[in-house]
């Protein structure tokens, strides 16, 4: 069902996940939910837990984004992965890995809503 598109947010830094997070649940309303670190993460999605799209942050302890991305394109191709990073050197590892977009930090909220929008409004185009 088109409602049912569900986002995680995975960020290590709490006031960028929160507001990531908030930003997301007003403005495409969808279920959002926050993972502190992508091992985490990772394991939410294994458990066979219905994810469509996955914002991560490159740079985490532990599990990195960089290593969350390679294991999601690999087993679970279909799910969107968006990137963040304030290291501008990080955009084209990122795309080289396979993540379907790109923010650089700090960005506009304008330029989150708007990628997230377009692959929301993506999903609900396949299903009709």
């Amino acid at each position: 069902m088109i409602n049912d598109v569900k986002i995680i947010v995975v960020d290590d830094d709490q006031p960028t996940r929160d507001l990531v997070v908030d930003i997301l649940k007003y403005s495409v309303n969808r279920d959002v939910l926050p993972f502190e670190n992508g091992l985490v993460a990772w394991r939410y999605i294994e458990s066979g837990n219905d994810v469509d799209i996955v914002i991560l942050n490159v740079d985490m302890p532990g599990m990195g984004g960089f290593e969350l991305l390679a294991k999601i394109k690999d087993k679970y191709p279909r799910i969107i992965c968006v990137m963040m990073s304030g290291s501008p050197g990080s955009e084209k590892s990122a795309e080289k890995l396979g993540a379907d977009a790109f923010l650089s930090k700090p960005f506009n909220v304008n330029d989150l809503f708007d990628i997230v929008q377009a692959f929301v409004v993506g999903s609900e185009e396949g299903n009709a």
